[in-house]
Parts: C-alpha cells; structure tokens; sequence
C-alpha cells in the first residue's frame, strides 16, 4: 500500500541529528510489533519498506501442506486456495496483512513506537559522543532549574544534569548563565539526562591545572593524587620527572599567579601543591602544609596511623577550621594522622 511518510522522516532526522536509514529501522520495528497482534501463530513477520516511494508491505511467509503441524510456517491447500487459486501442495506463499489493518497500524503503532526507537538512538548517540569525554571541562548554558535545585545545563543542543550537590558551597547561578564543569558520568540507559557534569569533582581542579599550568599538560610534571573539600580548601600532589623543574614552584607561578587563577576560579577555595613520596613520613610532613611538623613518626604501622608533632603555634593551623587540614592530609596520604602539640 502507499503512505505518505517520508518528508516527516526527513523532518525527524533534521530536528533529532539522526540519519535517516535509524528512522526507517524504528519505522521497521515498530510495524513488526505491532503486526504481532495481528498474525496469531508466532509467524516470522516481513516487512518491505519504501520510505521514498511510498511503499509499505507486511507479510508472512508459510509453506503449504496437507495436514499443518506448525502454523507459524505451514497453510493448509484450503487455506491457501482462498488467498491464490494457483497454488498447490509444496508451494510458498506469501500472506500479506490486509491494507485496511496496515494502514491503522502504520499510523498508530509508528506514531507509539518510533519515537521510543528514535529515542534510544539519540541516546546511543549521546553516549558515543560523551564516553570518550569523561574528566573533560565544557562550558555548558543554564537553561532551568528542576524542584530538587538540580540544574539542568545545555550542551550542543544536549541537555546534561549539574547535580546541587556538585556545585561549589557559595555558587549561584541563574537561568541563561555560562557554566564551567567537568563531565562526571555518561549513562547508556536512563530515563533523564545521560551527562553528569560537577564543579566539586577533583577530576575538575585537575583539568583546570593541566590548563593553567603547561608543565602538567605537556607531562614534565605530573599530577599523583587530589583531595579536595569543595570550596574550602584542596591538596594537590605533584612529582616532577626532569631534575631541573621545581614541581611546586611550577605549579603556584610567579607571585602565586598560577595557583591564584585558579583559585578564583574555584571560588577562593585554598590549593595546597605539595610534592609527593613514596615514604609516609616524608609525605605526611609535606601533606600538612600550610603548617610547619617538626617530626612524623609511625604510630601503628599496622593500622596505618601516622603522629605529627608540632609546635604550639602550629597547632590549630595544621589541625585546620573544624579539622579540614589534617582530614585532607590524611585523606592524601592514605595513613591516618594525628597530631601532637610539640
């Protein structure tokens, strides 16, 4: 039979970015579970489809027999002399649905089910797209705001979710807003948005590093570990792997400048850049910057428990506001510390 259908095909792949040959698919799909209903006996459903010339055929094909055993392959001669006359014991013939029941299921069953088919290729295509970009920054437009205060952010015409939860403490923004984030997760199957992006991620303040600074981004210098209490404060690990680079003073810039850039952009968030070893001691006394230890000694080698001694007047700056400091030191050491007025 003939259907007008194919400039609303065109229409579709214009507005969705999907090819045309997915659309037909869906279209395929959906005709095959629809005309399920139809053909009774579990019969394997043909569909011919002709989106350019209008042309559109369901049918079965069974084989004819005198006694059927199985009637999703086998037609009784009576039955199949009430189709063809010609036919005879031997012959396959070939049952089409009729035009009347195809052309209510071409309207509704394609109008149900492609869009569900089109959807799923839209997001096979998202998840393509964004995989690869795990860990990467964009620069995404605010475009509302859901009931929870989750943010949903628009990115290449693709809608991606800014969790509440993933922006920085003091962060406001309104609706049209440019936003900075690094993607977090890209999910294949879901109901809502398929990118999780977030600017309290420690895969965002890394990325931000390797922009700002072009000794992390061509490699001389590399990033070993990050811990960050969002907004607060973060401590960043770094080795460099040519004798004459000084890791830390690379990384904070003249006059701080590197490190302050990005600290703006966090925010004010406090960045600790402190040179990572192999020995905890050594680590340990490093890791809690901006105080001064005197000596870390191993505690409890067993359970991982590290003590720092240090002076008084050290005493509340490496402990930090509400224990941040030590929490993140230990946190990046992976020992837990205690500390020891001296």
């Amino acid at each position: 039979m003939k259907v007008n259908v194919w400039n609303t095909i065109l229409q579709l792949s214009k507005e969705r970015g999907l090819e045309t040959e997915v659309i037909v698919k869906a279209i395929e799909e959906s005709l095959k579970v629809a005309s399920s209903k139809h053909f009774t006996h579990n019969e394997k459903i043909n569909v011919v489809f002709k989106p350019e010339k209008g042309d559109i055929r369901v049918f079965s094909k069974k084989q004819i027999v005198k006694q059927p055993a199985d009637l999703a392959t086998e037609i009784s001669l009576e039955q199949a002399k009430a189709i063809d006359p010609k036919v005879k014991i031997g012959d396959t013939i070939e049952i089409d649905l009729p035009s009347e029941t195809l052309g209510r299921i071409a309207a509704q069953a394609a109008k149900q089910v492609i869009f569900q088919k089109v959807r799923d290729a839209e997001q096979e295509k998202v998840y393509k797209l964004y995989a690869p970009r795990l860990g990467e920054i964009v620069t995404a437009v605010l475009r509302r705001f859901e009931a929870n205060n989750n943010m949903i952010l628009e990115l290449d015409k693709t809608e991606i979710l800014f969790p509440y939860k993933e922006k920085l403490p003091d962060e406001g923004f309104r609706r049209g807003d440019r936003v900075k984030v690094v993607i977090k997760q890209v999910f294949q199957d879901t109901k809502g948005p398929q990118v999780i992006v977030s600017r309290a991620d420690s895969r965002f303040l890394a990325r931000l590093l390797e922009m700002e600074i072009p000794e992390i981004s061509n490699g001389n210098i590399e990033i070993k570990h990050i811990v960050r209490q969002p907004g607060e404060r973060a401590k960043v690990a770094v080795v460099s792997k040519e004798k004459d680079i000084d890791p830390i003073g690379a990384c904070i810039g003249v006059k701080g400048n590197r490190i302050l850039a990005i600290s703006s952009e966090l925010q004010g968030e406090k960045i600790d850049v402190i040179e990572w070893s192999e020995n905890p001691i050594s680590y340990a006394k490093a890791a809690l910057s901006p105080a001064k230890a005197d000596k870390v000694f191993i505690l409890n080698k067993r359970e991982q428990i590290l003590q720092a001694l240090v002076p008084r007047d050290q005493l509340s700056l490496a402990i930090g506001k509400k224990g941040i400091n030590v929490r993140l030191a230990s946190r990046l050491v992976g020992w837990k510390i205690e500390i020891k007025s001296d």
